[in-house]
């Protein structure tokens, strides 16, 4: 059993079919990838795996139990975390005070430990100062601890969105478009930074991704949508020989490069 299991998922807007009777399971513990043309469902699955979306018909199971009813914030709660396409910080905050910020998502004090500032939150904020320190390190970002986040290269932010991602701690991480905006070297980086998160942080990661050289180069399964429906699953080595997958990105006659 996947540590994500999606059943038949469909999502229509009013006539429109954005998501068409769609399954696949996510290995835990596995890097995967969810590729696809322009328009083809990719990120209006996340956004139904997440909760932003309510689903049409059909199941999204995590960790064993259905999901597919719940508020985003339940979601989240249970251990699933994502990125987007466009990124998302607190733009005027350091970025030491961005991932502190999404580490008191998994404070453990009450509201009155807060007030009174009893011993037990005192000990909670020194763990949140360090989980900061440890994730600004684990992710390059120490060297820019004090600067304002709109101020960074678009790579660095990329990766301070990683960071606050994962200062909640989640089983699932869900990467949109990570490489994005990013230049071939520092795309290189970024596949060996999701790996070792993966083994770092425990993570399951679940991709999606236009640029091929990522997808190949660090996924173990990859599923591929077109027109919002499932084209095919399997292997890099699979997914890089089969016409009907060519014939959705390239047109006939084309090949996909590892």
């Amino acid at each position: 059993m996947g540590i994500l299991e999606v059943r038949n998922l469909t999502k229509t807007f009013g006539g429109l079919v954005a998501v068409g009777d769609v399954s696949f399971a996510v290995k835990r513990g596995s890097i995967s990838g969810l590729i696809g043309p322009n328009g083809a469902g990719k990120t209006t699955v996340f956004n139904l795996i997440t909760g932003v979306y309510k689903v049409t018909s059909g199941e999204i199971v995590f960790d064993g139990r259905p999901i597919h009813n719940l508020e985003p914030h339940v979601i989240a709660n249970m251990g699933i975390t994502r990125t987007f396409q466009n990124i998302r910080l607190f733009k005027r905050l350091s970025v030491y005070n961005n991932i502190l910020t999404a580490c008191h998502r998994n404070a453990r004090y009450s509201i009155a430990d807060a007030v009174l500032r009893l011993r037990g939150f005192k000990a909670e904020e020194r763990r949140m100062r360090e989980d900061a320190d440890a994730l600004m390190e684990v992710m390059g970002l120490t060297r820019w601890r004090n600067s304002v986040a709109h101020s960074l290269p678009y790579g660095v932010q990329r990766r301070l969105e990683i960071a606050r991602a994962l200062a909640v701690k989640p089983k699932l991480l869900l990467l949109d478009e990570p490489a994005a905006g990013m230049n071939p070297d520092e795309t290189q980086q970024l596949m060996s930074l999701i790996c070792r998160i993966r083994e770092e942080f425990n993570c399951t990661v679940l991709v999606i991704e236009h640029r091929m050289d990522l997808i190949m180069g660090i996924c173990e399964n990859i599923i591929v949508l077109n027109f919002g429906r499932k084209l095919t699953e399997g292997s890099p080595g699979e997914i890089q020989t089969d016409p009907r997958v060519i014939e959705a990105y390239l047109g006939e006659g084309a090949k996909i490069g590892a």
